[in-house]
């Protein structure tokens, strides 16, 4: 791929699995980082730049440092390894403490109701989850919540990367002594797509998602490495073919053996590039039960201009998809208009009620109408369908 358009590498439009080389990755992973090139940084530990939090404060207390160390750790996550680790995040640890135990709380009341959150990537059980923690805290105790989400140092990286109006979710993960490493992967968005679904998208798309979020950790425990904290790969956001190379078993050998975990003490966060492989780690301790606040910041821009009610406009046009079916249409012009009518993305939902069962996403809209077509249903199965759908990403209740 010599040839360049704009001074930018050439690229097919798509990508397939074809397109992934072990060897071209391993070349990309070389990449080395530079600690003179960030200049707020403490160091580098197993290629991961390491920032102390008070040394960004300080940095960033006027505008013009505040647009520095921005930059900075913007170009730490898109030039550098993909990853930093902020030390020292929260200097507070009695609000660390006092959102952790709404964390448990949550934990044991789901468990008493039967409820096992499953994992996009491990298997259920195999360590504790908290969907949609963020909601639950702001409900349980607004007081923790505001005091928690005050930090400065998390809204500070989420500017970096995503600029103003960004939306934070959280979901909260505990791995307990022999408690299972997830599969290395990629995140949200094309992360969670199948490959064959992951190959109809433009390979421009594949460079675009990663800076439509931001993944951290908040570390709610010390996190030595024999309690497994997130094993990371770093650089490897840069391999343009990565969403679709990371379950080919051979990438997943080289991530094996070569990636890298750095311990974390309570307080401290990492964040990272969604591109980036990366998985949390076996928990061999015998007594640690290692807690993360997963957080997820999106941008402001993933959402449409106007709101529409999509599953009125399914059960409306549901009947007429069926009759022209029923006259001869064919399947693509009657797949043109489902792609127009029914969200056909199955985020952003209510994991809780909608987990992804037999795979990493649960149902979109569109796939129910699909399947609605496909299997002859009734309007009237149809709109239970679709209310059943809407009801599942309800948060409340």
């Amino acid at each position: 791929m010599k040839d360049t358009i704009h001074g930018f590498p050439a690229r097919p439009l798509r990508l397939s699995e074809a397109d992934c080389s072990v060897d071209e990755f391993a070349d990309v992973l070389a990449s080395t980082t530079d600690l003179a090139d960030y200049p707020h940084a403490e160091g580098v530990e197993q290629g991961v730049l390491v920032f102390e939090a008070a040394t960004l404060r300080a940095a960033a207390a006027t505008p013009d440092g505040a647009i520095e160390v921005e930059g900075e750790l913007a170009r730490a996550l898109s030039d550098g390894p993909g990853i930093v680790v902020l030390k020292g995040a929260f200097t507070d640890h009695d609000v660390v403490d006092r959102v952790t135990a709404v964390f448990d709380a949550i934990i044991e009341d789901e468990r008493r109701a039967g409820t096992t959150p499953g994992d996009h990537f491990a298997k259920p059980g195999a360590n504790s989850r908290v969907w949609n923690a963020l909601e639950k805290l702001a409900l349980r105790d607004p007081a923790a919540f505001a005091d928690y989400y005050g930090n400065d140092v998390i809204a500070m990286i989420s500017r970096a990367w995503l600029g103003p109006g960004y939306q934070v979710t959280s979901q909260v993960n505990v791995v307990r002594p022999g408690g299972v490493a997830q599969d290395p992967h990629r995140d949200y968005h094309l992360g969670f797509l199948a490959n064959d679904v992951v190959e109809q998208y433009p390979a421009h798309v594949h460079l675009l998602s990663p800076v439509l979020t931001l993944q951290g950790a908040v570390a709610h425990s010390d996190m030595p490495v024999e309690s497994g904290p997130t094993m990371y790969l770093p650089h490897s956001h840069k391999y343009v073919p990565g969403y679709l190379a990371w379950r080919l078993p051979e990438f997943r050998e080289h991530f094996a053996e070569h990636h890298v975990q750095l311990p974390l003490a309570k307080g401290d966060a990492a964040f990272f590039n969604p591109a980036l492989f990366h998985g949390a780690g076996n928990n061999v301790s015998s007594d640690i039960q290692r807690m993360a606040n997963l957080l997820q910041v999106s941008s402001g821009f993933g959402r449409a201009m106007e709101a529409v009610d999509r599953g009125r406009m399914s059960k409306a046009v549901y009947p007429v998809l069926v009759a022209r079916k029923e006259s001869g249409v064919d399947a693509a012009t009657l797949g043109h208009a489902i792609a127009a009518t029914a969200e056909g993305y199955p985020f952003p939902t209510n994991l809780d009620r909608d987990q992804p069962i037999g795979g990493l996403t649960p149902l979109s809209q569109a796939d129910v109408l699909h399947e609605a077509l496909a299997g002859g249903w009734t309007s009237e199965r149809l709109d239970a369908a679709i209310d059943a759908y809407t009801e599942r990403r309800r948060t409340d209740g």
